[in-house]
């Protein structure tokens, strides 16, 4: 196996890669300053969009389109990537006439991106431009043009994008950001996009976990507690939830309920040996919030009603089914 090198006392990797960010820190403070009316238009433009947005970029700014695009997908606004030098060979067909061209390029004056301009002119379909030069022809033909300021590219003697790169992909992180905002996108929207892994499980409701129907250990506060002992056993929850006659959840009997009321507990009924007022959720809240109401608020439990807008027991959750789901 091979040694790993020390390094070199004469060259300073610390100090460039120090240089390298502040340089672009710095350029990302200055295009945020320098945002204004042109980026609300292009947000409105994209907003009512039908159709998809199509991010179009060559060289490395045809890398940062294809995040660009991806973000917006994963956000909920259709989108797509076409790359600028496939646009001409027969790509421009998958753009319809109620999609919106968003493209990128730092000089505004690709070769490659000649083509996608003259077909958004020829269908008249909105073209929007993400360009540090704005008298270019891209800056020039776009309906909207969103800027880059003048900035230094961080590898300044060889001008590898670097800098401009950084800007682009942050510009279009707003632009999809804000663009969500103004849709209403919420948490419970991007979980139909992310189902996988530990961001899908993170984005569960509590209705896709809850147990309902006959599951539900419910009793009345009248029952007593010699027969509300059986549904607790029966149901496996642990407890049991006291509902008055229209379904309103009134309190809970769990396992530290029966401890405290030991003493003529079977001559009580549920409703004189219940807690009032437990905590619950609604069904559509997070699953990770539901794990956090358990384990965070005191007295911490390891079950959950879940209630509708009237406070009528709809749902449990136990805390095996949040960690089996991979909440955490």
């Amino acid at each position: 196996m091979e040694a790993v090198r020390k390094p070199s006392a004469k060259f300073d990797s610390i100090g460039v890669a120090q240089r390298v960010l502040r340089v672009e820190s710095q350029a990302l403070n200055a295009l945020a300053d320098s945002l204004g009316e042109t980026f609300a238009a292009a947000v409105e433009l994209l907003f009512p969009t039908k159709g998809r947005i199509v991010v179009t970029g060559v060289g490395k700014s045809g890398h940062v389109a294809r995040k660009i695009a991806a973000t917006f997908a994963s956000t909920g606004a259709p989108a797509f990537f076409m790359h600028a030098g496939e646009a001409s060979h027969g790509d421009l067909g998958m753009v319809g006439p109620q999609d919106v061209i968003l493209a990128l390029s730092k000089s505004g004056e690709a070769r490659e991106m000649g083509d996608v301009i003259a077909y958004a002119k020829r269908f008249s379909i909105p073209l929007l431009a993400i360009t540090a030069a704005p008298d270019s022809s891209l800056g020039q033909a776009a309906v909207v043009t969103l800027v880059l300021p003048d900035a230094p590219e961080a590898a300044a003697e060889v001008s590898a994008p670097t800098t401009s790169t950084t800007l682009q992909m942050a510009l279009g992180d707003a632009l999809a950001v804000a663009l969500l905002e103004r849709r209403g996108f919420s948490a419970t929207h991007f979980r139909v996009f992310h189902p996988g892994g530990k961001l899908g499980a993170q984005l569960l409701t509590v209705a896709d976990l809850m147990h309902v129907g006959d599951e539900l250990p419910l009793v009345s506060p009248a029952m007593p507690m010699t027969e509300a002992l059986l549904v607790m056993t029966g149901k496996r929850f642990g407890c049991v939830g006291v509902v008055e006659d229209d379904g309103v959840l009134a309190g809970i009997v769990t396992d530290g309920d029966l401890r405290r009321h030991m003493n003529g507990l079977t001559g009580r009924t549920a409703g004189q040996v219940m807690t009032p007022s437990p905590k619950t959720i609604a069904p559509d809240g997070l699953a990770a919030e539901a794990l956090r109401m358990m384990t965070e608020r005191a007295p911490p439990s390891t079950v959950l009603f879940a209630v509708d807008e009237k406070n009528r027991a709809v749902g449990i959750l136990n805390i095996h089914d949040l960690l089996r789901a991979g909440v955490v």
